[in-house]
């Protein structure tokens, strides 16, 4: 993977960490507007591109703040043709599920490097939160941006994907997987 260098980017805690298995504190909204805060953002930021992620929270930098970052760009190599989106800051999420129809994906983590499972979740989510700017907002994600959200949510509340998944045969180590599975890229999830 090719990494740019970076003043902002943090270490990537991993699981077995006990800040990922804590529920997050929410943020004051008097915080959002600190020189601090603002440098969390940029924390995030850097990390999850210096990661290759599409999403990051806060718990996986070892800051229990309930703060995500979700942003899948387009023509992105390791997810195919899956349409991309803007980054949304996440602040103090709530969600509601839309429609309980399950989807499954093969998820990764940027903190459970190196290993793949397949999680179903609700194809339709519904997220309430605070932005960077503290406006309240409202989005309705649906297929695998759903996925993604309820991934990256689940680490402000100390759960991580493994927790989720229900059949224990369908985990695998990442270089395994990429030679045993014909799995195409649109179905994998790696945060």
């Amino acid at each position: 993977m090719n990494k740019r260098i970076s003043m902002t980017a943090r270490p990537v805690i991993r699981m077995g960490h006990p800040t990922l298995r804590q529920t997050a504190e929410p943020v004051i909204l008097s915080e959002i507007s600190t020189p601090e805060f603002k440098e969390l953002l940029a924390n995030l930021y850097d990390t999850m591109k210096v990661e290759g992620g599409i999403g990051i929270a806060a718990p996986q930098i070892n800051v229990s703040k309930q703060v995500t970052l979700i942003e899948l760009p387009a023509n992105n190599e390791r997810y195919g043709t899956l349409e991309s989106s803007p980054l949304f800051i996440i602040i103090n999420p709530e969600i509601t599920i839309i429609d309980s129809e399950l989807q499954g994906f093969w998820e990764g983590c940027l903190s459970v490097p190196g290993i793949r499972g397949f999680v179903e979740r609700p194809r339709v989510v519904q997220i309430n939160y605070t932005d960077e700017l503290g406006e309240q907002k409202q989005f309705i994600a649906e297929n695998f941006l759903a996925t993604v959200f309820q991934h990256e949510l689940d680490h402000l509340f100390g759960k991580l994907y493994i927790d989720r998944i229900t059949d224990t045969t369908r985990i695998s180590f990442l270089d395994e997987f990429n030679e045993f599975n014909s799995v195409k890229k649109e179905d994998t999830l790696e945060e």
